[in-house]
């Protein structure tokens, strides 16, 4: 099988460098910038992929292993990538007078394999010009020998470059976000076209290779799953279930922050449904109880992930034979705590299942999905047989409603969100949008209802209330790293409003968050 290997200089990106390339149905792998030449050699990649980084080359210590260009291996620097390329084999890399950040309209020069046929317009000389993506505060201001020029903006006249012979390519801007409109194009240009990289790595194939794995790793041993119901821990399950049948053994925890009806959803779903053995565990009152008093938002996620394990622990003691704890951790979960292989980026906030494990933890970690984003955890699980409805749930968090409860987690608290969380989806679901014919529910990525710990004044009949707050949180996103908020109806928000002020005892405000990620994040806290 074809790979890439994609070289990580500490971009907070370079994740998405792996999403487009597999989106070419190629395997590829992130690594850290200083993996050693001999690994890489081992690796035997078709292509290598230099990420963007924050430093500077001329004064950084993130320096890769010169000798990857004596390889014979095709290479595309990005940004930083490109810098570092430069420089090692010759060219000179100087601070920029002029930075660039943001939207850059580009210029390509000659016929370039990167860039051939490729154009979002053209001006009046009939030159092909692209709409890219810049961050960056140096620049190339001369290129190594062997190169020639293929691109260039009014502030970085050496834009990209090429040393054809050699498949040597760099460029600038960042192909591997949305906002450089054929970055998509760009990327697969290099891997199946300069690279050769053939496309091969299909979900099938993955379920193979991934079955193969979990048996190695397990052996007869078992296996013990916190299962949640969301999508990442659920289609966990059904792969180790695929792999190892009956030694796994799943958990569902019931702490009472769960969503409406989610125990009996869950026990039906898998229990009946699936044929996977399933321990219900009523733990709401030990939850509260931890929670009683903690209002600061990493700290419940990590009294939550501490009582998810214990729970686990206590479960364990019951399967002597069990040694495997197994995770649905996906790679949104790894980059946002900081988790990532390389170990560079700033933390955002920890997940329960990535920072939260404390060292008295007596199993094994087990995570089939680390290394998938979401949409690909999608595409697994219908390869998988689940069905649609399952896979294609919106994401819920790990801590639950923990995190969409702000300040102090209370009981009273978790029921009124319940409700109001639950009239708000199954408006989403009922509505449909005209243009394209989808529900609501489906043209939204994630949407869900956040408790307030405020408290309003409200009319009602002839009474003066003063009651709770809820806030209503829809967005849409390929990649769950950026988002936009959802722009609802105003008729779906208002009925969705009217109908939890006249259902939901205790709420007489629900109002509508407009914030995008970033600088937001999607959940609250």
């Amino acid at each position: 099988m074809d790979k890439i290997l994609i070289l990580d200089f500490g971009s907070q990106v370079a994740q998405l460098i792996a999403r487009r390339v597999r989106e070419a149905h190629v395997y590829c792998e992130l690594h850290p910038y200083d993996m050693s030449l001999a690994d890489i050699k081992a690796f035997a990649p078709s292509g290598i992929i230099l990420s963007g980084g924050p430093n500077s080359v001329y004064e950084s210590d993130y320096q890769a292993d010169a000798g990857l260009f004596e390889l014979g291996i095709p290479v595309l620097g990005i940004c930083y990538g490109m810098q570092w390329m430069a420089q090692v084999l010759g060219g000179k890399v100087e601070a920029g007078a002029t930075r660039e950040f943001g939207y850059a309209e580009i210029r390509t020069q000659g016929l370039s394999p990167l860039f051939e046929a490729l154009q979002d317009r053209s001006n009046e000389a009939g030159d092909s010009l692209l709409d890219v993506w810049m961050s960056h505060g140096d620049k190339v201001t001369a290129m190594p020998a062997g190169f020639k020029l293929i691109a260039e903006t009014a502030s970085c006249p050496i834009a990209a470059i090429a040393d054809v012979d050699r498949k040597f390519y760099a460029v600038q801007f960042h192909p591997e976000v949305t906002h450089t409109r054929r970055g998509t194009d760009i990327l697969h240009r290099f891997v199946l076209g300069i690279a050769g990289a053939k496309p091969s790595w299909t979900m099938p194939n993955y379920i193979d290779e991934a079955v193969k794995k979990i048996r190695e790793q397990v052996g007869d041993q078992e296996v013990i799953l916190g299962l949640s119901g969301g999508v990442d821990s659920s289609v966990a399950a059904a792969l180790i279930h695929r792999a190892i049948g009956d030694q796994l053994t799943c958990v569902f925890v019931d702490h009472g922050l769960l969503r409406l009806n989610e125990g009996d959803m869950v026990m039906d779903m898998f229990a009946r449904g699936l044929g996977v053995k399933v321990i219900r565990v009523d733990a709401r009152a030990e939850f509260m109880g931890h929670l009683v008093g903690v209002t600061d938002p990493e700290a419940k996620r990590k009294i939550i992930g501490r009582e998810f394990v214990e729970v686990f622990q206590r479960e364990s003691a019951k399967l002597p034979n069990a040694k495997w704890l197994a995770q649905g951790t996906i790679y949104p979960d790894v980059i946002e705590s900081a988790g990532s292989k390389t170990k560079k980026a700033h933390t955002i906030k920890s997940h329960h299942n990535v920072g939260g494990l404390p060292e008295t933890l007596k199993l094994s970690l087990l995570e089939p999905l680390r290394e998938l984003f979401k949409d690909e955890v999608r595409e697994l699980g219908v390869a998988l047989g689940l069905a649609p409805e399952m896979v294609y749930r919106h994401p819920f968090p790990g801590p639950g409603l923990g995190v969409r409860i702000l300040g102090e987690v209370k009981a009273e608290y978790a029921e009124l969100l319940q409700r109001a969380d639950a009239i708000f989806i199954e408006e989403l679901r009922n509505t449909r949008d005209e243009a394209t014919g989808k529900t609501w529910y489906e043209l939204t990525s994630q949407a869900f209802a956040v408790f307030l710990p405020v408290k309003s004044v409200g009319v009602m009949g002839d009474g003066r209330t003063y009651e709770w707050v809820v806030a209503l949180r829809a967005v849409v996103t390929s990649d769950f790293m950026t988002a936009h908020w959802a722009e609802l109806p105003y008729s779906l928000l208002g009925r969705t409003s009217n109908r939890i002020i006249n259902e939901v005892r205790g709420i007489n405000r629900v109002v509508y968050d407009v914030s995008g990620k970033p600088p937001a994040t999607i959940e609250w806290e």
